[in-house]
């Protein structure tokens, strides 16, 4: 019978790399500059799941990784572009509310968390530098770069109400599913595989990352605050076009619309539980897990060229996790 795996058992059979991870990741946010380190050390303490870490590691290993040095590192150096962009995210949001925790810009000032965003993506590169691996730079650079026109694209589409499906997908790749092919991708580079390898495992990767997006963006409107970090609504408020809303927008009846199109400009309490109505009863949610299911699907897909290990099986259940987080 094949082994099955969830969150907690991954964690487990990674446990090892995951606390070495840990512990670089402490260490060299280390700063002369006590203001750093104090908004480092509240960061830290707030961490999340760390699936882009867990996924360097898993992707290495499945490679054929030994010597977990390198890799070590490299998945700590992912962490701390996801973290960047995090507290840069929450200054342009003006969010106040991540990870059921106030937001750095919240508790230290917006100057206060640019600032330290700026540290932290600069030490990101100086452990690139580390690596010694003109490639994996090369990855990490352009990745970096297209994750900042993610960030621009988002900004530019706020409050947009004819926002397609094609648009959005773009906005997410480039903002989120970037990152986590770009963990797969230095993983493969570290061990070395040969291109056909490493274009399956960042397909993979792509995949679950833009799987990973759209469910966010469901349990926005169906989730509790309490499992999710922040507040139901948020999006919205911020003036994000998500999928959901695209999907209502697109089939929704004329007053469902004329009231999407009202909250859109005026996101206030009444308007927003009136909107999470309207999705939660609408086919809305079914519509976009059948599209997170299909992408999860084509992420699977891609393992298939490697033959059977515990590091595979951890990664299919990290796919199908990444969907079951709706239910």
């Amino acid at each position: 019978m094949k082994k099955k795996y969830d969150m907690e058992k991954i964690n487990q059979l990674m446990l090892n790399d995951l606390q070495i991870v840990d512990k670089i990741i402490r260490e060299d946010f280390g700063s002369k500059v006590p203001l750093i380190n104090e908004i480092s050390e509240y960061i830290i303490a707030g961490k999340g799941k760390r699936i882009r870490p867990l996924l360097t590691l898993l992707c290495g290993r499945i490679a054929g990784v030994k010597d977990g040095n390198l890799l070590h590192k490299m998945a700590a150096m992912i962490e701390y572009i996801h973290t960047a962009t995090l507290l840069h995210d929450d200054v342009v949001d003006e969010s106040n509310l991540r990870r059921g925790k106030k937001t750095a810009n919240s508790a230290f000032g917006n100057a206060a968390a640019v600032l330290v965003g700026d540290f932290i993506y600069t030490r990101a590169f100086q452990m690139m530098i580390e690596s010694k691996n003109i490639r994996l730079l090369e990855v990490m650079a352009n990745s970096t770069n297209t994750i900042s026109e993610g960030e621009v694209l988002q900004l530019l589409n706020i409050g947009r109400q004819n926002l397609s499906e094609e648009e959005y997908f773009q906005i997410i790749n480039y903002k989120t599913a970037t990152l986590f092919e770009a963990a797969a991708k230095v993983a493969s580079i570290i061990a070395q595989s040969n291109r056909e390898m490493e274009q399956h495992l960042a397909s993979y990767a792509n995949n679950l990352g833009i799987a990973f997006q759209i469910v966010d963006d469901i349990l926005d409107y169906t989730g509790e605050n309490s499992k999710i970090g922040k507040n139901i609504g948020d999006d919205l408020i911020e003036g994000k076009i998500t999928l959901p809303i695209i999907y209502l927008l697109k089939y929704g009846t004329k007053e469902e619309v004329e009231i999407l199109k009202k909250t859109i400009i005026i996101p206030d309490d009444f308007n927003i539980r009136k909107v999470i109505l309207l999705i939660k009863n609408s086919n809305a949610i079914g519509y976009c897990n059948k599209l997170a299911l299909n992408f999860v699907t084509n992420a699977i897909d891609h393992l298939n060229i490697f033959p059977s290990s515990i590091y595979k099986d951890a990664l299919v259940e990290l796919a199908n996790i990444a969907i079951n987080r709706i239910h």
